[in-house]
């Protein structure tokens, strides 16, 4: 099955759709490993862990676009991809929306701000005209018509806490986006649980709601019975990852390798703790055997020393 048609599926059942953060293809494999049925590839993730900058525009639709190839690549899981405002105007969105389905994702989200845009729960965010964002939307629907029927487009509105925008600003276009062609609406920072079951009665489509920064954390159970389909945590993958990360390096440069001992020691029993197993050795020494020569695979295993993959 089409990663598109999977998650289509996905979002047909009852329950909520839970996608974790992730930022490249090592995060997007632990995700499915745990698993999750689908994983979000953050923007800001990517701006941070890619550029060392912060989510504002700086990613280019080719740094982006790659990165989304190798996270597609690198798992069975369908991957709802971060698009920013689609880098430019409609005719730059029918490339934009074209690029990502031939990366393998599933889905795209693209938003209604200017250009260059700013993460969704940052101050200082203006918008494009509804009319030009409902003319991107027509040309996403478009082309998605053209080269896979299944791929998802969601509307991102960011009028909520944008200049001259507001709750109803952004009901309103979330709803004109989704008559423009899109599939599932995403209005950006709400500030409320309020907020949120008013956008949950007043938009007609499929929801997307982002637990991060100034909205409230709402469990997938109410999100449940608010009747929102879809759940995305971007902050979790470069988050917990950069603090643990900071943490580690802070304990080897205070302790030197006694810090890198204990932590191995840590590790043992951990899923993560044969970690070239995890990243896929026994498979490639598999796959040695099978089309490489055989008597010279041998050899090269058993007449030198490191870690030897077992097949699998």
């Amino acid at each position: 099955m089409k990663k598109t048609t999977l998650l289509r599926n996905l979002l047909a059942r009852k329950n909520i759709l839970a996608a974790p953060g992730c930022y490249n293809a090592l995060t997007a494999k632990i995700a499915e490993k745990i698993g999750f049925e689908a994983v979000y590839l953050s923007g800001y993730g990517i701006s941070v862990s890619l550029l060392g900058a912060p989510d504002v525009g700086l990613a280019t639709m080719t740094e982006m676009h790659n990165v989304a190839r190798y996270v597609a690549s690198a798992v069975q899981i369908p991957v709802i991809a971060d698009s920013d405002t689609g880098y430019g105007n409609a005719i730059n969105v029918m490339r934009t929306v074209r690029e990502y389905i031939r990366t393998g994702v599933a889905a795209i989200h693209i938003e209604d701000q200017v250009t260059p845009k700013r993460c969704g729960h940052l101050a200082g965010k203006a918008l494009i005209p509804v009319a030009e964002a409902v003319g991107k939307f027509m040309a996403a629907d478009a082309v998605r018509r053209e080269e896979d029927p299944d791929f998802l487009i969601i509307a991102r509105t960011d009028a909520r806490g944008a200049l001259g925008g507001g709750l109803e600003e952004a009901i309103s276009r979330a709803n004109a986006y989704i008559r423009a062609g899109a599939d599932i609406a995403f209005v950006e920072a709400p500030i409320s649980v309020d907020e949120v079951r008013k956008i949950a009665r007043e938009v007609k489509a499929p929801l997307l709601y982002n637990l991060a920064g100034i909205s409230p954390y709402i469990g997938l159970e109410e999100l449940e019975r608010i009747g929102i389909k879809m759940a995305i945590y971007p902050a979790v993958s470069w988050r917990s990852t950069s603090r643990a990360y900071w943490d580690h390096l802070t304990d080897i440069k205070q302790r030197n390798s006694e810090a890198v001992s204990d932590f191995e020691e840590r590790m043992k029993g951990h899923p993560l703790e044969d970690f070239n197993d995890f990243i896929g050795f026994p498979e490639i020494r598999k796959n040695e055997e099978k089309y490489l020569a055989q008597e010279e695979v041998t050899k090269r295993y058993e007449q030198t020393i490191g870690y030897n993959p077992v097949k699998k």
